[in-house]
C-alpha cells in the first residue's frame, strides 16, 4: 500500500522563526520544460520585532490582481522590526508565475489557486502552494489577511470580507478585524464561500481572517492602492502588532452585505456585447435596466434591454465588453439580516 505524504515539500530559503528583517524565497521544486532542475520561486519578507502574534499578509493569489500585491510592496518596504510587537510574514505575491504572466490562473498547470485548498504536498504546483499555506504557515499565525481584486475580467466596489464560521467566537473575530480594515462595506461570506479557499483554510485553521475585493480591471488604481496599505496598517494596529492608526471619528460604522439570492445577480443569456450602464456601489431595483445586450455576430438580430431579476447593492461588475454565455455580469448583494 501506497503511503502519501503529509510534509509539504515547499522550503523556505529564510527561517521563519529567526528575529529581523529576511528576504528569500518559497521554493516550489515542479520539474518542467521552462525548469527542470530548479524551483519556481515565490518571494516571502519576514519582519519580525518585539513578542507578539504573527501575521500572513497575502497578495498575488490570483495573477491578475495587482492592487494587493503594490500595497503590500510598500507596507514592506516601510516596515522595521524595531516598530513591531510580532511578525508580519508578507507574500505579495503567492501565485508568482501567475503574477509573471499577468494571468487569473497559473501557466504552470492551470489551476486556480484560491479553489486549491487544502491542497496536496504530492500534488502539482498549486496544490503544493495551498498545502504549505494551510499546514506550514496558518498554525503559526494569529490572523491572516489575503487581498483580491477583481482581475482583468471584473470590477469590485472596494470591501473587506468576513467569513460567517460555525464557531461564533471566531466570527466575531472576523468581524472585528474586517471592520479595523476601514473600508465602508463588509462582504459576509457564508453558504456561498467555497471551502477551496484561503478563506475556508483559515477557518479549518482556526485562525481569524478577512480578505478584500479592491477594485479591479488588470492595473493598479492609486486610490483603491492607498485604501489597501491604510487598511493594513489599521489591521496591524488592531491586532497590537504595529501603532495604532489615528481613528477617524467621523468615520460611520460599515454596511455589512451578503449574496442573500444568487438570482439576484445577473448573467450572460448569450455569447455577445453587453452594453453596460451600470457601475459597481450603485442601488438597484428589480426590472432596473442594466444596460443593452447586442448580438453582434448576428447584427440582423434585435438587441435586449437586461433587467435586474432582484433588488440589491451591485458589488461588481464585469469589465468586458464582448462576453459568453453564464458569464457574470452585475454581482448584486443585500443587506445582512438582524439575525446574522
Amino acid at each position: 500500500m501506497t503511503t502519501r505524504n503529509t510534509a509539504s515539500r515547499v522550503q523556505s530559503t529564510i527561517d521563519l522563526t529567526a528575529p529581523g528583517r529576511q528576504v528569500g524565497d518559497l521554493m516550489v521544486r515542479w520539474s518542467d520544460n521552462s525548469n527542470p532542475l530548479g524551483y519556481h520561486p515565490v518571494p516571502v519578507i519576514s519582519i519580525r520585532g518585539d513578542e507578539g502574534p504573527v501575521v500572513l499578509i497575502l497578495g498575488g493569489t490570483h495573477g491578475d490582481e495587482f492592487e494587493g500585491p503594490a500595497a503590500i510592496m510598500r507596507l514592506a518596504q516601510s516596515l522595521r522590526p524595531e516598530d513591531l510587537r510580532g511578525q508580519v510574514i508578507l507574500i505579495p505575491a503567492l501565485n508568482m508565475a501567475a503574477i509573471a504572466a499577468s494571468s487569473r490562473v497559473t501557466p504552470l498547470d492551470g489551476l486556480n489557486l484560491n479553489r486549491a485548498f487544502p491542497g496536496d504536498a504530492d500534488g502539482g504546483p498549486t496544490q503544493m502552494i495551498a498545502h504549505y499555506v494551510e499546514t506550514v504557515l496558518m498554525p503559526r499565525c494569529a490572523a491572516v489577511i489575503d487581498l483580491h481584486s477583481g482581475g482583468k475580467a471584473s470590477f469590485f466596489q472596494p470591501c473587506a470580507l468576513a467569513t460567517r464560521t460555525a464557531d461564533d467566537g471566531l466570527f466575531g473575530r472576523n468581524l472585528g478585524l474586517a471592520r479595523a480594515f476601514g473600508l465602508p462595506l463588509i462582504w459576509q461570506l457564508g453558504a456561498h464561500n467555497d471551502s477551496r479557499s484561503v478563506n475556508s483554510a483559515a477557518e479549518r485553521a482556526g485562525v481569524m481572517m478577512i480578505a478584500a475585493e479592491l477594485g479591479g480591471g488588470g492595473g493598479t488604481d492609486p486610490a483603491i492602492t492607498d485604501l489597501a496599505e491604510t487598511g493594513l496598517r489599521r489591521c496591524l494596529g488592531y491586532l497590537g502588532v504595529l501603532g495604532a492608526v489615528p481613528a477617524d471619528e467621523t468615520e460611520t460604522p460599515p454596511r455589512r452585505v451578503e449574496i442573500a439570492a444568487s438570482m439576484s445577480s445577473l448573467y450572460a443569456p448569450a455569447d455577445g456585447l453587453f452594453d453596460r450602464r451600470v457601475r459597481a456601489g450603485q442601488e438597484v431595483r428589480a426590472d432596473e435596466d442594466a444596460g443593452w445586450f447586442h448580438y453582434i455576430s448576428e447584427p440582423e438580430r434585435e438587441s435586449i434591454r437586461l433587467k435586474f431579476p432582484g433588488d440589491g447593492l451591485i458589488l461588481a461588475h464585469t469589465c468586458r465588453g464582448m462576453v459568453r454565455r453564464g458569464e457574470m455580469l452585475a454581482l448584486v448583494v443585500n443587506d445582512v439580516g438582524d439575525d446574522a
